[in-house]
């Protein structure tokens, strides 16, 4: 039973309390009883109804005897009059859902009510009756569903509306007949109905484009007058300018005056949306933007909170790509700290952040801190973010943002907030300079005191790679060495790996180091005791070992450039031998999770032949294949296999594609190949291989496919050598040949004679992305200084005219089919400029580090610098031959435009 409300004392703290707590399933189905009494108590009835649907709305199941006995018990409530009951019973059988056997019950009873000629009654049964019939039945109603639509009554035509909404997602066949009706309910005087009869008419056209501008065009000329069909015309209209804008060269937005005549409506959320349909613009210019800014500013001093908030929401996101049009709101919004709604007086401070000058910094400073104690760690982690970038925006100004988040990190906070300001602190110590010596200060401050295992051990890691870099380095070892003695023992790990550290690059300390790794020998955790007994024998501790061996330094203190699951699945499947565990055989690419959505059964072939419901990876899967076949099994450790390229389109009579698999000295062509026909049984399959076009390549051998039965994939393989590790490339020409055999629909038995046919398949290339591995690093600014200038090549190339630089910055990425890093493949709307940094492997195991730096004028032409650093000359000087080949970038940019 639902507990009795408990009179709260003044000094306790706020609670909710529910009216339903602690009711239970059976206790509720036993009170359900009540709908079978002679009388009805309209009254209990309804709270019983209450409870079920509270049930069924927090995820309880009721199984199918419970849910039948329920809903034929709500069936014999029609019998009651009273009208708050019998809405009850209407959103009950909806919530139900009954099974098709059981929905006749209601049907007469629900079609009764849809002709009554009381409107509540209507209005509701059309929305039940539309939410359980199937198509059978939604014909025998159509013509009242119709009427409905153009009804006098509002609630009823909104409810007919509404249902017609839901209905277009099952049965849109019959709903798209009702147009005529639906265009006569957006000329209705009600608001609700011309907004439901607008949002159908849309829906019911959102697959022709052609349609919705035509559409939107006719109603742009003032037949709409409910400020929520308003509303939704201008998402509709913004939608129709975006379309339009991509394929028009004159750079002129059709309907934007339209836009423009919104912002002098005389609804505040008409205004509002018309506003954020402009700053949202692609490309939008100053002169688009100044008339939506001067609204939005007009609302930051509004009475009503919500006009604050959604104009300050809608400045910030402005702030992001165009700070300087919004600095003249800067006044208004300084008076919105001391807002006493703080989502409002965050975003505030947060848009001044991204919109404030130098010479404001300390200014805002001073009042965030009276605020940040009010607010909830999710709005402080915001602030914090806006900091950050500041900071880097004004990097003279590092001194006082850094002091302001170490003072905020000695406050109380969660998990979340207190990492955000870590994260922020390591960032700008990276990319200032000037701020390392401070920022690892209040780092090493910060652990003395932290409560976070995880940020204590990620502090502790960051120190021993930039502290042995600064000034000092011995400053910092008291701090580490304090979390050997008072720490658990995650962190007493990490310390002695961080004191390891500075043994190694700073030999003045290595003394120092031995002696408090010594003690470590005696901890009471078996990892402490394990780590220093490793670093203690590496560094060499007992003058066994001079100058530390740069593999070893490598291994134990450089970045891992393996991903870790695949470090983990070597592992496992290495057996104990003599031979040592190889960490350089480890696969290096980055897989990609697989999809767990189910998908519709497909003709492609697989990507490789080996059961897909299997736990192994596709390039252990690869090796695993390769290395069974004889004629591959000299060509020594496979290096990458690509993701499968379709040769023939999709529902042909066979389906090809192929995977391209790369050795040092081999390239080996898997044809994955599919018998679509049931009819037919081929036989001696192979692919026939023209290499006229890369004359680098000569074809070695082949394997042949025996037999290929209806839907059966099977292989065929072509090999070619090409120069030892080098990247060569090519085109080459697919034929595919085979015998055919009819086969016996009745049997199943296929002919003895068989007639030789052929099929072509589509061109394959080998391009240069082709021998590079996408390998992550997880800090590119070190990776990038401990490769060192030694190889650096540096050059500048012209894009010419592209329309964004995502596309150029995609396209390039896609060249060289190496890694981004640290999320820089992502360009901010409307960017004028962009550093993304890539990562891989080259064929030959040789690292590869790129820093590309883009640029876009007035005239949209892109220039681009390319700086290169890898433990190869040859291969820094072949990265830039790759990108100085103008007409390859060219067509990918081309083909990321023509495929959206």
């Amino acid at each position: 039973m639902a507990q009795p409300l408990v009179k709260k004392d003044d000094d306790q703290e706020d609670e909710e309390y529910s009216p339903f707590l602690g009711i239970e399933k059976g206790a509720v189905l036993q009170e359900a009883r009540v709908f079978n009494d002679p009388q009805l108590d309209a009254r209990r009835c309804s709270q019983v109804i209450t409870k079920l649907l509270y049930l069924l709305n927090q995820g309880e199941t009721f199984t199918k005897v419970e849910a039948t006995e329920v809903f034929f018990a709500v069936t014999k409530l029609f019998q009651s009059k009273d009208t708050g009951l019998r809405r009850m019973v209407y959103l009950m059988i909806k919530e139900i859902s009954p099974s098709a056997d059981e929905v006749i019950i209601v049907t007469s009873s629900l079609m009764k009510d849809m002709n009554s000629k009381t409107d509540m009654y209507r209005a509701n049964a059309i929305r039940v009756l539309c939410r359980i019939t199937d198509g059978t039945l939604l014909t025998q109603i159509e013509r009242y569903l119709k009427q409905a639509i153009v009804d006098k009554n509002p609630v009823v035509a909104s409810a007919a509306l509404v249902s017609g909404i839901h209905l277009l997602q099952t049965n849109p066949e019959i709903v798209k007949r009702w147009t005529n009706e639906v265009q006569e309910a957006i000329q209705s005087r009600a608001a609700l109905v011309q907004f439901h009869a607008l949002a159908l008419l849309h829906q019911i056209r959102q697959s022709d484009r052609l349609a919705v501008s035509k559409l939107v065009t006719s109603l742009t000329k003032g037949s709409v007058r409910s400020p929520l069909a308003q509303c939704l015309l201008i998402r509709y209209t913004s939608q129709v300018i975006r379309d339009s804008s991509m394929n028009s060269q004159t750079g002129e937005r059709p309907l934007s005056d339209y836009l423009e005549a919104c912002l002098r409506h005389k609804a505040d959320m008409v205004i509002v949306e018309a506003a954020r349909a402009i700053t949202e613009f692609s490309g939008v210019t100053s002169r688009e933007l100044t008339p939506a800014i001067t609204v939005l500013q007009l609302f930051l001093s509004s009475s009503k909170p919500v006009l604050r908030f959604a104009a300050v929401r809608t400045l910030n996101k402005v702030a992001m790509t165009h700070p300087l049009a919004v600095t003249n709101c800067n006044i208004d919004m300084e008076s919105l700290i001391s807002d006493q709604n703080r989502s409002i007086a965050t975003l505030a401070i947060t848009t001044l952040l991204k919109t404030g000058n130098e010479s404001s910094v300390d200014r805002l400073m001073k009042q965030i801190s009276n605020f940040m104690s009010d607010i909830a760690d999710e709005f402080k982690i915001v602030v914090v973010d806006a900091i950050r970038s500041l900071c880097l925006k004004f990097p003279l100004k590092h001194r006082s943002l850094m002091n302001f988040l170490s003072n905020i990190l000695r406050e109380e906070g969660g998990f979340e907030y207190k990492k955000a300001i870590i994260d922020s602190i390591v960032i700008l110590i990276r990319d200032i300079p000037e701020a390392k010596e401070t920022g690892l200060f209040q780092l090493c401050e910060f652990i003395e005191d932290c409560e976070f295992t995880y940020l204590s051990t990620q502090v502790l890691h960051f120190l021993g790679n930039e502290g042995p870099k600064t000034s000092d380095p011995s400053k910092y070892i008291r701090y580490i060495y304090n979390r050997v003695i008072l720490e658990n023992a995650t962190v007493r790990a990490a310390a002695v790996s961080t004191l390891a550290k500075f043994g190694s690059i700073v030999e003045s300390l290595k003394p120092r180091i031995f002696v408090l790794l010594r003690r470590c020998l005696f901890d009471s955790d078996d990892e402490v005791r394990d780590r220093a007994t490793l670093y203690l024998n590496t560094l060499g501790w007992d003058g066994s070992v001079g100058e530390i061996d740069k593999g070893v330094k490598e291994f134990l203190f450089g970045a891992l450039d393996v991903p870790l699951v695949n470090l983990e699945a070597s592992l496992r499947s290495y057996e104990p031998s003599e031979e040592p565990f190889d960490l350089s055989a480890v696969p290096k690419e980055v897989k990609s999770q697989p999809l767990t959505e189910k998908k519709a059964p497909s003709k492609k072939p697989p990507s490789f032949g080996v059961s897909a419901n299997g736990p192994t990876s596709p390039i252990d899967a690869y090796e695993k294949l390769l290395s069974s076949i004889p004629e591959f099994s000299s060509f020594g450790q496979l290096f990458k296999s690509s993701a499968p390229v379709e040769l023939t389109e999709a529902e042909t009579e066979y389906a090809v594609n192929v995977v391209k698999h790369i050795f040092s000295g081999h390239i080996v062509f898997q044809y994955n190949c599919t018998n679509t026909i049931p009819e037919q049984l081929l036989e001696n399959v192979v692919v026939i291989v023209d290499a006229s076009d890369a004359e680098e390549f000569a074809e070695v051998t082949s394997k042949p496919l025996k037999t290929l039965p209806y839907d059966s994939p099977g292989q065929t393989f072509v090999a070619f050598k090409k120069p030892d590790g080098l990247p060569s490339t090519g085109r080459f020409s697919n034929l595919l040949k085979f015998i055919v055999k009819e086969v016996d629909p009745a049997t199943g038995e296929a002919e003895e004679e068989g007639v030789e046919d052929e099929y072509q398949l589509e061109d394959l290339e080998v391009v240069a992305a082709d021998y590079m591995l996408r390998v992550s690093v997880l800090n590119f600014k070190n990776a990038w200084e401990s490769m060192g200038p030694d190889y650096e090549r540096i050059d500048e190339y012209g894009l010419g005219v592209r329309e964004s630089l995502a596309e150029a910055v995609t396209a390039v990425i896609n060249i060289l089919g190496m890694q981004p890093c640290e999320g820089t493949d992502v360009v901010p709307n409307n960017a004028r400029s962009h550093t993304c940094l890539l990562s891989g492997v080259f064929i030959g195991n040789v690292k590869v580090l790129v820093r590309l730096s883009f640029g876009i004028d007035g005239p949209k032409q892109v220039a681009m610098k390319l700086a290169v650093r890898s433990e190869d000359e040859a291969i820094s000087d072949a990265i830039h031959e790759i990108v100085a080949n103008d007409e390859a970038i060219s067509d990918a940019i081309h083909e990321i435009v023509a495929n959206g």
